[in-house]
């Protein structure tokens, strides 16, 4: 018997909504009884997608919620522009198959298999620190190396992205965050800004960090902003540590996009640029 995914947990603006709701995994993939017999079959054969496009739902008021005191969150972003604000992405060439979900208000859920060990770590940190639910799954010709699988990952996540922050009415739009892992630091500044851009200055010391290959950083997040369209700052104010830094850099940059994408209360709704709107292209 083959096993589906199952259908999305999809909560709607009610009086009844609970936190207990909004919290269930936006996303679940099943291993079939091929991916555990065979483990080097096709992702086509080991995993079911929902089909290439961005999925947007309304979501529930944060009004319904309760915080840690147990007090009402009143934080709602404006009316206009509540919907839960997840976008979905399947991207298939002859090199990989990569499917990305990327909720921007979870709850830092990660669930990523990508083939490469420490490009799951670093997109768990994403999750984690973003609290963003960030769920990839890809296979791609790794045996060759990690290049092909690196860039089409980013690739989804930026089109992820894209789709999730849609008319990006509301929004912070701009986010800024330096953070300290050990002896490194790193500063990340960005702009949703729909203009792709990136200025990078890392001086990792390593040629690898285990077998990722460290040149593939840059790559990522290249890739990331093409298809976003940010703005993209990272800088290196100390490091020694390969790991460290490249680390402490997926750490600022889920800080400042987590900023960047939370609601302004005093915008009310609207787009936050003086040309009155905000777009990819």
């Amino acid at each position: 018997m083959d096993l589906s995914v199952p259908h999305r947990c999809v909560v709607h603006s009610s009086s009844s909504c609970c936190s207990s709701q909004l919290l269930k995994p936006r996303f679940q993939l099943v291993p079939t009884p091929n991916q555990i017999k065979h483990p080097l079959v096709s992702i086509n054969q080991r995993y079911k997608f929902y089909p290439m496009e961005v999925q947007r739902t309304t979501g529930c008021s944060a009004s319904s919620l309760l915080n840690d005191h147990g007090s009402p969150i009143t934080a709602d972003p404006p009316v206009d522009t509540v919907r839960d604000r997840i976008g979905s992405v399947k991207r298939v060439t002859n090199e990989t198959n990569v499917f990305v979900e990327l909720n921007l208000d979870g709850v830092g859920s990660p669930d990523s298999s990508t083939g490469i060990p420490f490009l799951d770590h670093m997109l768990d940190q994403l999750a984690s620190h973003g609290l963003f639910d960030v769920h990839v799954k890809a296979v791609g010709d790794t045996h060759i190396d990690d290049h092909h699988t690196n860039e089409d990952v980013a690739l989804a996540i930026g089109t992820a992205l894209l789709g999730a922050l849609g008319d990006r009415k509301g929004i912070n739009r701009f986010g800024d965050f330096t953070a300290p892992l050990d002896e490194a630091l790193v500063h990340v500044a960005l702009d949703l800004s729909g203009r792709p851009h990136l200025n990078y200055d890392l001086h990792i010391p390593t040629e690898r960090v285990g077998t990722y290959d460290t040149q593939l950083v840059e790559h990522f997040f290249q890739s990331l902003v093409n298809t976003s369209g940010m703005t993209l700052h990272i800088r290196q104010l100390a490091g020694k540590n390969s790991h460290h830094i490249i680390e402490a850099t997926f750490k600022a940059f889920a800080r400042a996009l987590r900023q960047a994408t939370e609601y302004d209360p005093r915008r009310r709704g609207t787009v936050p640029s003086s040309k009155g709107v905000l777009s990819r292209s």
